[in-house]
C-alpha cells in the first residue's frame, strides 16, 4: 500500500475508533479532581455537575479533592492520568491561568498537557471593606486611599492568588498604593477585615454577604461587568473605574491526548448538567453565574487571561510563595 493511501486508512480507522471509544464513554466512574479542600466554591459546583452527570450517563461520577500548593497538586494528577475522558480536573482562573505565567517551576505545560473542555461559571467578587472607611463606592475608596497615602491596607487569600491580582490591578489601573497583606486563605483575612486590622479587600459573594446584610462589613463595588441582581444597591466597579472587571471563573479540561470525540461528548454532557434548572438557580443563588463555552473558546480564553494576569505580576514584581 502507498504511504499516502497508508496514511489516510490509519486516520480513518482512528476516527472510528474515536467515535466508538465515546460511544462508549464511560465504561466506568468519572473522577472530576478539585485542587481544593471540601466546601469552597468551585467545591459546590463540582459536586452539582456530578450530581446531574451521573443520572445523565448512569455512571457514577466523583468528586475527588485534591488540596496543595495552591491548586497545582491536583491539577498535575491530571495532567498524568490516562487521557481517555475518565479523569479530569475543574480549576479556577488561578489554576488555569494564572499559575502559568506566576510559578517558573511547575510540573506540567498547560498547553501541552492538557486540552480545554469548557468553562462552566463565572464568579464575581465582592470589594469589602470595614464599616469605618468611608466609601460607598469604587470611587470613594480610591479617593480615601489616595488621601492616606502608604496606611491604607487590603488582604487576600494568598499571594499571587486572584484576589491579590485584583488588588494590584486596582493599584494600577487608578494610580494608588494600596498595601497588600497575605493571608494563609480567605477566611483569616476576612475576620481581619472585620476586626478592623485591614481595611478592604477582593472576595467571593457567599464569604461576606451575610455580614453585608448585618452591617459588620460594607460592600463597595461588585467586579463583575453589572450589579448583582440580589444586591441591587451595590454598584459595580466599572461604574466608577472604566474597564476595571475582575471575574473568577472555574473550567474543566481533560488531560492531553483525550479523543476529540471523547472531548465533544463530555462537553455536551458538562452543558446539560449546567443547564438543569436546579443546577442554575443554586448556583446563582451564591453569586455565580453559568457559562457555556465551547473548547477552542474556552482554549482562547485561558491565553487571553494568562496575557492579561501576566502583565498585573510583571508590573507589581509578585512572586510566588
Amino acid at each position: 500500500m502507498k504511504p499516502i493511501v497508508l496514511r489516510a486508512a490509519t486516520l480513518i480507522m482512528l476516527s472510528i475508533a474515536g467515535f466508538a471509544q465515546a460511544q462508549n464513554w464511560p465504561v466506568r466512574p468519572v473522577r472530576i479532581v478539585v485542587g481544593f479542600p471540601p466546601g469552597g466554591g468551585i467545591d459546590v459546583v463540582a459536586r452539582l455537575l456530578a450530581i446531574r452527570m451521573s443520572d445523565s450517563l448512569a455512571q457514577q461520577v466523583i468528586v475527588d479533592n485534591r488540596p496543595g500548593a495552591n491548586g497545582i497538586l491536583g491539577t498535575d494528577i491530571v495532567a498524568k492520568a490516562n487521557p481517555d475522558g475518565h479523569t479530569v480536573f475543574i480549576g479556577t482562573t488561578g489554576n488555569l491561568s494564572v499559575n502559568a505565567v506566576l510559578v517558573k517551576t511547575l510540573p506540567f505545560n498547560m498547553e501541552r498537557d492538557f486540552v480545554p473542555v469548557m468553562q462552566t461559571s463565572s464568579v464575581p467578587f465582592l470589594i469589602y471593606a470595614h464599616p469605618k472607611v468611608p466609601a460607598k463606592s469604587l470611587d470613594e475608596l480610591i479617593a480615601y486611599v489616595k488621601s492616606n497615602p502608604g496606611k491604607i491596607n487590603f488582604y487576600s487569600s494568598g499571594t499571587g492568588g486572584l484576589p491579590h491580582l485584583a488588588g494590584e490591578l486596582l493599584n494600577s489601573m487608578a494610580g494608588i498604593k494600596a498595601i497588600h497583606v497575605p493571608y494563609k486563605g480567605s477566611a483569616p483575612g476576612f475576620n481581619d477585615l472585620m476586626g478592623g486590622q485591614v481595611q478592604f479587600g477582593f472576595d467571593a459573594v457567599p464569604v461576606g454577604l451575610q455580614h453585608v446584610k448585618s452591617g459588620r462589613v460594607r460592600a463597595v463595588a461588585t467586579t463583575g461587568p453589572k450589579r448583582l441582581s440580589f444586591l441591587p444597591d451595590v454598584p459595580a466597579a466599572n461604574e466608577s473605574l472604566k474597564g476595571f472587571e475582575v471575574v473568577n471563573w472555574y473550567g474543566v479540561v481533560a488531560p492531553a491526548g483525550t479523543p476529540t470525540a471523547v472531548i465533544t461528548r463530555l462537553h455536551a454532557e458538562l452543558v446539560k448538567a449546567m443547564n438543569h434548572t436546579e443546577t442554575r438557580d443554586k448556583l446563582i443563588a451564591q453569586g455565580t453565574d453559568p457559562v457555556d463555552s465551547n473548547p477552542k473558546a474556552f482554549g482562547v480564553f485561558m491565553k487571553a487571561e494568562s496575557a492579561k494576569w501576566a502583565r498585573v505580576i510583571k508590573e507589581a514584581g509578585i512572586k510566588a510563595d
